[in-house]
């Protein structure tokens, strides 16, 4: 019974969802030649009261008539613009046509447009996968696709689009960490596109159900937090140091390896161990000193 009653529940309160499907309305150039006629048959009839009041009258009130009813229903639409029409709270479709358009004033009429939007969100703080905190704002551009949705199925559009870009880009900021210095994972910092993409498609995920998708995303601000900013700058700076001295000795050791090999394949000079070993270090010395090495001159023999 519990099981039962649940399921009751569930689809009791189950989002009704809405599509789009087309209206049927007039083209409004007719119906503004139906008006004009009006007028002219009320002022006929007006004209026409003083001689003969039995014509005249049902004349003026047909021109009247007339131009009261087709004058409310006139609605304008520019490009990458819809119109939604209902009846007494009931969808009846939407109009995408544009130009001069005409529909039973009795009919409801709710403008959206489907142009694109930017919009740039505020700076928020996102722990990343690391836990570090984090600055993430986004640029994201959408438009709406289905008017029925965006109207029906949200209370308000526009805002639903601003509270899903700061929860998908927390989504997105707290999956990947801000930056690898040995390149060996996905980071916010050195993976734009395809952070951007997955970012995009958590959009497309959120926004679906209200008629709404996105054409464009990226990040235009990612930073470390204030409060770790200084201490990340160091880290980096001496991660920088460490690798750079990494490559340096790998190359230094190649060196002098290389040059070794040389001086006996070429039997320049034949060094014991113990010469071999100060050569070694000397070499290293030069290598991978930072500051330029002052030579001394040798003029005596090989071990003065």
């Amino acid at each position: 019974m519990a099981s039962i009653a649940s399921d009751t529940i569930t689809r009791n309160t189950a989002l009704n969802l809405s599509h789009e499907r087309p209206a049927s309305t007039s083209s409004g150039y007719l119906m503004l030649l139906v008006m004009l006629i009006a007028i002219v048959v009320a002022i006929f009839g007006a004209t026409q009261i003083d001689a003969d009041a039995a014509v005249g009258v049902p004349l003026l009130l047909f021109g009247a008539l007339t131009f009261a009813f087709v004058m409310p229903g006139f609605y304008m639409l520019q490009p990458n613009q819809a119109v939604a029409i209902t009846l007494f709270g009931s969808y009846k479709g939407t109009d995408r046509s544009t130009g001069l358009r005409w529909v039973v004033p009795w009919y409801g009429k709710k403008k959206v447009s489907a142009r694109a939007n930017n919009i740039i969100s505020d700076k928020i703080k996102v722990n990343d996968l690391r836990g570090n905190p984090i600055e993430i704002a986004a640029q994201v551009v959408w438009r709406v696709t289905d008017t029925a949705q965006a109207l029906f199925d949200v209370d308000d559009y526009k805002a639903f689009v601003m509270v899903q870009i700061e929860a998908a880009v927390r989504t997105i900021g707290s999956r990947y960490p801000y930056d690898d210095f040995e390149h060996q994972e996905v980071t916010l910092r050195g993976n734009h596109d395809q952070v951007g993409v997955e970012l995009r498609q958590e959009l497309i995920n959120r926004l679906t159900m209200a008629g709404i998708t996105v054409d464009e995303c990226g990040f235009t601000h990612l930073a470390y937090a204030q409060e770790i900013a200084g201490a990340m700058l160091r880290r980096q700076q001496a991660q920088a140091v460490v690798a750079a001295r990494q490559t340096l000795v790998e190359g230094a050791v190649g060196m002098v390896q290389m040059a070794l090999e040389q001086l006996s394949a070429k039997n320049v000079v034949e060094l014991d161990d113990e010469r071999r070993a100060a050569m070694v270090s000397n070499l290293m010395v030069v290598l991978c000193g930072e500051r330029d090495t002052q030579p001394i001159v040798n003029a005596g023999s090989l071990y003065q």
